[in-house]
């Protein structure tokens, strides 16, 4: 494996994340407010057209043919793509459009909140435009109507014409409103909004906080949709958005409620400190059973992802969201962040589980890091890899580069897993949900845009690692 030094002075490598950088700019912009997209859901009698504001997370078009259709508004995910606009917008490679894109996505994210549900569940015999075979996936006339005020930052996604998602989905979701306020929080702090689009966004930010105030305690479907619980990704964004908010409320004057958002950002990291699993006495049990002595005292286990509501361990323990909610959530504060030695155990711990599944992962190069998934046994599509993934443990570790001590192990390793991304990552540059965990080729969602916007966040944080790593360090 090559040196961090090397790594930063090795001209094809920075050619290519230059290259790479461009590419995933222009796609991601594409999934941004695409009205000149018509998409047609004839087997639910819709013609969607997106308005101005809306992000899809993935503008290819497809029905399950055998891509999904992904072209839907997500909450959490058009939260991190505003967020790596951001990045693109303070480093110069986007001008006055983001700034009338981050309007438009303000304005568009206000006006869902006045959509009603109980209307459109009203509606008599709305079944009767839906073809026969797809009737079993149209939504309940009850959880339907469930979809007004507060809970429609709850509903997962919405079409981005700006109305409700009438399939049946996994909801609710309690990521989206914190993510996008500390996705605003941070346009906010940027001092770029002038005094109208401040106020906007000041407004949405107050909502989202105050949802986030008042479901945080409540179960919810965890980041991939699939299980009902409470999720340590789902707490640590909403511990993160309560933090920052409330340093923000207390900027513009609001000390109570800035008051109340630091007493409950508190509550949620100690309860995630009750997520530890710790196996040091299984390891301590393995060793004198060998007659070994070594490093039994080292840390060993991992923050498990989730606390399901039957009570249940469930098999997804061990999950990639961990990492992510560590790069999407990033503060001061050491605990639960990537300078964590207990999130370092737990990405420990995520690469040897996939390295071991994915055939891919068997054999490779030097210099080349696993390719990671979510969690183990994951059967979507390709089962993994996933181009966020594989490019959030490389944040994860230019991250900690820059936080922690040892930042040239950390640069060099996230540079192994950037390797892996550009094996598997054609010459056109397109990215994307997964590749193949057999054979590397790239599977389900085209073009999606969290892919991309995982690829921008991992540039820029490797950046602020390689000026830690070649600063002089103090005693």
């Amino acid at each position: 494996m090559k040196s961090s030094v090397a790594s930063l002075q090795d001209p094809a490598f920075e050619s290519w994340l230059e290259t790479q950088l461009r590419h995933s700019a222009t796609a991601m912009l594409s999934s941004i407010s695409p009205v000149s997209i018509v998409k047609q859901r004839p087997g639910f009698g819709q013609t969607i057209r997106p308005l101005a504001g809306a992000i899809v997370a993935s503008p290819v078009l497809a029905d399950y043919n055998p891509d999904p259709d992904y072209f839907f508004h997500w909450f959490r995910d058009s939260a991190v793509v505003i967020d790596a606009l951001r990045l693109l917008y303070a480093e110069g490679r986007v001008g006055d459009e983001a700034l009338q894109h981050l309007h438009d996505f303000v304005r568009f994210s206000l006006d869902l909140n006045r959509l009603d549900g109980r209307a459109a569940a009203a509606v008599e015999d709305r079944s009767a435009c839906v073809a026969p075979e797809l009737l079993q996936y149209l939504r309940e006339d009850h959880d339907l109507a469930k979809a007004f005020g507060d809970l429609v930052a709850a509903e997962t996604r919405v079409n981005p014409d700006g109305t409700l998602d009438v399939c049946r989905w996994n909801r609710p979701q309690h990521d989206g409103a914190p993510l996008r306020a500390l996705a605003l929080l941070r346009w906010a702090a940027g001092g770029h909004l002038d005094a109208p689009l401040l106020a906007q966004v000041s407004e949405l930010i107050r909502f989202d906080l105050d949802f986030t105030l008042r479901r945080w305690r409540e179960p919810s479907y965890d980041i991939w949709e699939e299980e009902l619980g409470h999720h340590y990704y789902t707490l640590r964004v909403a511990g993160a958005a309560l933090a920052e908010g409330a340093a923000w409320l207390e900027s513009v004057g609001d000390t109570a409620q800035a008051r109340r958002c630091q007493e409950e950002s508190r509550a949620v990291l100690r309860l995630l400190d009750d997520y530890w699993v710790d196996e040091r006495d299984e390891r301590r049990e393995r060793h004198e059973r060998h007659e070994r002595s070594d490093d039994s005292d080292a840390i060993c286990g991992y923050y498990r992802s989730r606390a399901l509501a039957n009570g249940r361990p469930g098999p997804k323990a061990l999950d990639i969201a961990v990492i992510l909610s560590a790069i999407h959530s990033l503060g001061t504060d050491a605990a639960h962040g990537p300078a964590d030695p207990r999130m370092q155990a737990t990405l420990e711990r995520l690469d040897a589980l996939f390295d071991a599944a994915y055939p891919i992962n068997h054999g490779r190069g030097a210099g080349h890091g696993a390719a990671m998934g979510r969690y183990a046994g994951d059967v979507y599509y390709s089962g993994g890899a996933y181009y966020f993934s594989t490019l959030g443990a490389a944040e994860f570790c230019f991250r900690a580069a820059a936080m922690g001590d040892d930042a040239r192990h950390w640069l060099e390793r996230g540079d192994a897993y950037l390797a892996t991304v550009r094996a598997y990552t054609p010459a056109g540059g397109d990215l994307s949900e997964q590749f193949d965990q057999r054979s590397g080729a790239q599977t389900s969602a085209k073009q999606l845009a969290w892919s991309h916007a995982a690829f921008i966040s991992c540039v820029w944080a490797r950046r602020i690692a390689a000026a830690a790593c070649q600063a002089p360090r103090g005693r």
